[in-house]
């Protein structure tokens, strides 16, 4: 049965001092999935382990179900068998001298469950991961999706309350990979699990997450839908994690509301969106994705400026080309399967106001 998960303050310093998980507090309601989301080293996975109770918090309170697990000050520190909760790691962790249905039962041996009901949850979580048909099978005659499945089956088949899974499909080939990815959050939600996922991929968190959580050096810097992540990044470094690669420097000279202008060194003025806010007067710097700029756009409209196409990548289904603008190299994206702008031509192009972020530099 699902539950709420709620994190207070949480903060883990290990013996080189520097703090690997620094005030971090967020809640995870009952059948929600959030992912956190990071680079290496940025304390998703600590978070994850002191959750689990793999790792002591330095202070801080974690909360399941309204029960404190894990409280240092106060002299609280649940055991990790205690505390019900399924975790699924980056490698397999199955037994590989056991069929797929002894792995799966294999967390159920001690928990004074009759055979008949051991059997039906058994069934219950194949038929979830769709591994039904391979219960009989030795592990070792799986793929890695398949052996990823079981693992999964069985961080489940006892019911947690809550559901951790650290970066489970990076061990995974491109194609398996996308692949589980699509199904674990259709079988998450079908169980009915509180999850919080772990990863450095976005994708994966944006296909797979609720909410998502952005960490960069044990802060957490901005928890929101995937979708206001992608359009409404807090700050420089979420927006460059989460794709915008493009950096323009300029100066703001003007507000209006949550727009202003940005001019250019070059002397080109633009319109603006200022998430973090800014002040007249103030150095910031432009965050633009690729594919938020556009090609020759029809009509009228702000932000339009002729570039140069210095080079071209063709990619299939999309083209990525470099302009020079404003004296500066940005990135532009083309989506479709004909690369339409020659090198060494001019393009005119749009930098929608809304999706051209201005930060304090």
């Amino acid at each position: 049965m699902s539950t709420e998960l709620r994190i207070e303050h949480l903060r883990k310093v290990f013996p080189t001092g520097k703090p690997a998980v620094d005030d971090v507090s967020f809640t995870i309601a009952a059948g929600e999935i959030v992912a956190l989301l990071g680079p290496s080293g940025c304390g998703k996975t600590t978070t994850l382990r002191c959750v689990a109770g793999l790792e002591h918090p330095t202070s801080g309170r974690i909360r399941i179900g309204g029960e404190v697990y894990s409280d240092p000050e106060a002299g609280v520190l649940v055991a990790p068998r205690s505390r019900n909760v399924g975790m699924v790691f980056q490698s397999y962790a199955v037994w590989p001298h056991m069929t797929v249905r002894q792995n799966v039962i294999y967390p159920l041996r001690n928990r004074k469950l009759s055979r008949a009901e051991i059997d039906r949850r058994m069934a219950e979580v194949l038929e979830l991961v769709d591994l039904t048909q391979y219960a009989d099978r030795p592990v070792t005659a799986l793929s890695g999706g398949q052996m990823q499945r079981v693992a999964l089956a069985r961080s489940m088949v006892y019911r947690p309350q809550l559901l951790l899974l650290d970066e489970p499909l990076s061990n995974l080939d491109a194609q398996l990979r996308l692949r589980l990815r699509d199904d674990l959050r259709r079988i998450i939600k079908a169980a009915g699990l509180t999850a919080l996922y772990v990863t450095h991929d976005q994708t994966e968190a944006v296909v797979l997450g609720d909410r998502i959580g952005v960490m960069r050096d044990g802060k957490l810097l901005q928890m929101d839908t995937p979708e206001t992540i992608y359009n409404r990044p807090a700050d420089l470094f979420v927006a460059g994690f989460t794709g915008a690669s493009n950096r323009i420097d300029g100066r703001l000279v003007a507000l209006d509301g949550a727009f202003g202008t940005v001019e250019t060194p070059s002397g080109h003025r633009l319109n603006a969106l200022l998430p973090a806010g800014a002040t007249v007067g103030a150095a910031v710097q432009l965050a633009l994705r690729p594919d938020n700029l556009v090609f020759n756009p029809p009509g009228e409209g702000p932000n339009r400026f002729t570039a140069r196409v210095l080079s071209q990548r063709y990619q299939g289904v999309q083209t990525l080309y470099e302009l020079e603008l404003f004296k500066n190299q940005i990135e532009v994206l083309e989506v479709g399967s004909a690369a339409h702008y020659k090198v060494g031509s001019d393009v005119t192009v749009s930098l929608p106001p809304e999706t051209c972020w201005a930060y304090p530099a």
